[in-house]
């Protein structure tokens, strides 16, 4: 007798699940249930067609279930929610969303890939009209068709995620002006404040009116004065008039059905499975944002609402459904976001992160070219590499750049998930020609960078320590030349470029100790392994002043009233 396989839920991890069991078994019976209009669909360009970036909404459609029925034989029900689970009897039931009838379909083994639900929090007035979250295609046109039948001509983007930073770059191309609310102190929490600051700039040189700091607290009718459809009311008594209104606060799990039909449900609210994908009962599966997965870095359950992890869950539930013994390790919550003309991505953990799970790690910061620098039109890519203090393994990288970002973190992405260390870094062999890249690539040059620092040739500081210093016991040391030192200093540092490091090296105390510093790192290294062999005790701050100046004066913004 066939197999029946029941999956509750499309898009990344259900459609992903479905047409890989019918490549592994062709007899196989596979229903696949879809709450929504659309079983397939790239929900991580819906922003995109907000500015017509992406010309027509049937370009975000990935499979229809005409498709999916001829090429892979899967009975694809959209409008079809799935209310409950009989475990015992192995039995779902669903409601045809078009005439409300229910029905029942029994299962031999059964997926969910519910996914996650936008955050909207109970505040005054949300459920006013021309406030909108931005999760699936009837969203995306909810939006559009307000937009262009109400003229609006502001907006307001709540949260500054992946979602939210997407959407505002979108409306603001669209010729919107735009304000982007974000609760915490930084856009991007996955990513360090000196990193996110880059972000921040962006942001705020193409027109953004960033408001950090400053949560949504309710939204309220308009007075005449307005103009607007809604006034967004902020933390700090603020009021923001809107055309539109976008949430992008995150996702909470969808665990509904699996609460209510038995099945574990993790601290974090996520469905709770094993390496298998297996939840507390063996004949259901569970794949994407609806699950708790381990955090590959420190070991602990983990949230992570990402397209990538969901597509690979699918494939490895189908597999076990059809005997093969597959298993899901974890992710690494490796991601990528373009910002205006700006590209940041992370991998792995973050220093927060780590402080949290007790790791202890060593940081270094660089600025190289995105390629050969002589070849014209190479870019700064600001990067951020943790490791660990004795063994060198790498725990997470950071990188934002106008070019050559996506595939550095994709390697530091790669290199953190076969265990490799900053010595691996340093050893790697990589693609070179002066269009691509440089003979030392960057992710050679972090490895090296971090090299240094354990086996001992530099101490380093971060930038935060500066403004901590004692100043009777630390002297500040710029190598710059004279031309960058003019654009801008650190205060109270003593300035000694570095081709007259030697024949001035007498006009520097030794009784303190000295913070090194140039623009991104490279020059201070050198100074300092000079100024050792001399007898001085030294510093390099990593990342120097690049690091240090973008971090303070976005510190200083966000704190401007």
């Amino acid at each position: 007798m066939a197999m029946r396989v029941l999956i509750v839920g499309g898009v990344a991890g259900g459609a992903s699940a479905a047409a890989r069991l019918r490549r592994l078994d062709e007899s196989a019976e596979i229903i696949v249930f879809e709450r929504g209009p659309h079983v397939s669909f790239a929900n991580c360009g819906l922003p995109y067609f907000l500015s017509g970036e992406i010309a027509t909404k049937d370009k975000l459609l990935v499979q229809t279930p005409e498709r999916l029925k001829a090429v892979f034989n899967l009975d694809v029900r959209i409008r079809s929610e799935v209310v409950s689970i009989d475990r015992p009897s192995q039995v779902v039931t669903v409601r045809d969303l078009a005439n409300g009838r229910e029905y029942q379909e029994r299962y031999d083994a059964l997926v969910l890939s519910p996914g996650a639900s936008p955050i909207v929090p109970p505040i005054p007035g949300v459920d006013r009209p021309g406030i909108f979250t931005l999760r699936n295609i009837p969203d995306l046109t909810r939006i559009d068709d307000w937009i262009t039948s109400k003229r609006a001509k502001r907006a307001v983007v709540g949260g500054g995620g992946y979602i939210g930073l997407e959407v505002a770059e979108q409306l603001k191309r669209r010729g919107l002006d735009v304000t982007l609310a974000q609760s915490s102190s930084q856009v991007l929490i996955q990513f360090d404040p000196e990193m996110a600051a880059y972000v921040h700039a962006e942001l705020r040189k193409h027109g953004i009116n960033l408001l950090l700091g400053q949560p949504v607290v309710g939204f309220e009718e308009p007075t005449k004065d307005d103009a607007a459809s809604s006034v967004v009311l902020m933390k700090n008594g603020g009021r923001v008039p809107a055309d539109v209104v976008v949430l992008g606060l995150g996702v909470k799990p969808e665990v509904k059905l699996a609460r209510a039909a038995g099945l574990t449900v993790g601290e974090l609210g996520g469905i709770r499975v094993d390496d298998h994908l297996r939840t507390s009962d063996p004949a259901i599966y569970a794949v994407g944002d609806a699950v708790e997965v381990r955090d590959l870095v420190t070991g602990k359950w983990a949230l992570m609402a990402l397209a990538g992890p969901a597509n690979r869950m699918g494939r490895i539930v189908a597999d076990n459904i059809a005997g093969r013994d597959s298993n899901y390790e974890g992710s690494l919550g490796t991601a990528i976001v373009r910002v205006f003309d700006l590209t940041a991505a992370s991998t792995g953990a973050n220093e927060a992160t780590l402080k949290k799970a007790g790791i202890p790690y060593q940081v270094v910061h660089l600025h190289p070219n995105s390629h050969a620098g002589y070849y014209p039109g190479a870019k700064s890519i600001a990067m951020k590499l943790l490791f660990a203090p004795d063994t060198g393994k790498l725990l997470g990288a950071q990188a934002v750049g106008e070019d050559g970002v996506d595939k550095r973190i994709d390697v530091l992405a790669t290199a953190l998930k076969a265990g490799m260390t900053v010595h691996d870094l340093a050893d790697l062999e990589l693609a070179y020609a002066p269009p691509f890249g440089s003979a030392k690539d960057p992710i050679n040059l972090a490895g090296m960078a971090a090299q240094n620092v354990l086996a001992g040739d530099v101490r380093v500081a971060q930038w935060h320590e500066v403004e901590q210093l004692d100043p009777e016991l630390v002297t500040i040391l710029d190598v710059r030349d004279i031309q960058e030192r003019a654009a801008g200093s650190i205060a109270n540092s003593v300035h000694v470029p570095l081709p007259e490091l030697r024949e001035r090296i007498s006009e520097l105390p030794r009784n303190r100790e000295l913070l090194v510093h140039c623009a991104s790192g490279q020059r201070s290294y050198i100074a300092c392994r000079m100024l050792q062999q001399h007898g001085f005790r030294c510093r390099n701050l990593t990342g120097s002043y690049k690091t240090w100046q973008k971090a303070t004066v976005d510190r200083l913004s966000n704190t401007l009233p």
